[in-house]
């Protein structure tokens, strides 16, 4: 299904379903990921696509493992929803992203996946008050307000309405 995908013009979106993790550690700081994508460096939380077959529980689970090294993980309740369209490499994506918390001591994240280390470019823990006022792209832009609210509330129930961003 994934290369039938692949095969649409650039006119049409390709969907695509993805996890991210916010690793929170219990001093408040968040892991991020400086990622170059094309000509833009970002910071973001790690994550990626869902595999055909696979429950976001088990993505989340494999993407850590090759992102940060990172196994045995239970992930926590889910936080935020967000949708966005990306371009590149000819292609276009709608990318439908669930946002799962996982409390965590810090650790050094060790890069596993070879191909992710074309695209990360460091790791780095931000503390929250840090986080909320850094001038530095962060996705999503809303991120230190959604840790605030989960250490002030607990987990959303129900979800906040999607975050959808096109551009």
């Amino acid at each position: 299904m994934r290369n039938a995908r692949e095969k649409r013009p650039m006119s049409s979106l390709i969907r695509r379903d993805a996890v991210r993790a916010i690793l929170l550690t219990p001093e408040d700081e968040v892991l991020l990921m400086r990622v170059r994508w094309d000509k833009r460096r970002f910071w973001i939380t790690p994550g990626g696509g869902i595999e055909p077959g696979e429950s976001r529980e088990a993505a989340l689970c494999r993407e850590l493992a090759e992102e940060l090294g990172l196994s045995g993980v239970v992930p926590g309740p889910q936080l935020w929803r967000r949708e966005h369209e990306l371009g590149h490499a000819g292609r276009r994506w709608r990318q439908c992203e669930d946002y799962f918390l996982i409390e965590t001591p810090r650790f050094t994240p060790v890069l596993r996946d070879l191909r992710e280390a074309q695209t990360v470019e460091a790791f780095r823990w931000w503390p929250l008050p840090e986080l909320a006022r850094s001038i530095e792209p962060v996705t999503p832009v809303a991120l230190a307000a959604i840790v605030k609210d989960y250490r002030r509330h607990g987990a959303p129930d129900p979800l906040p309405p999607t975050e959808v961003v096109i551009g």
